[in-house]
């Protein structure tokens, strides 16, 4: 829904979008023991989920949304 309304910059919904996969198959990975629950492989693939965090919070506290949005069809 921020992608395409456009609310907040494109980088910050593109890497949420990039990184959730990556966490679900950090996930999968783990609960199949192909690698413990704290390790570098596991926290890697969750930093992309952790900027976007980040970077979502510290936007919005700052700018906020954009005022003025396309519409969405």
């Amino acid at each position: 829904m921020m992608y395409r309304s456009r609310l907040v910059p494109r980088v910050i919904p593109t890497v949420g979008l990039l990184g959730a996969p990556l966490i679900i198959m950090s996930a999968t990975v783990t609960m199949l023991g192909g690698w413990d629950q704290v390790s570098i492989a596991g926290s890697l693939c969750a930093l992309p989920i952790a900027l976007w965090e980040f970077s979502l919070g510290v936007w919005l506290t700052v700018k906020g949304f954009r005022p003025t949005t396309p519409d969405i069809d």
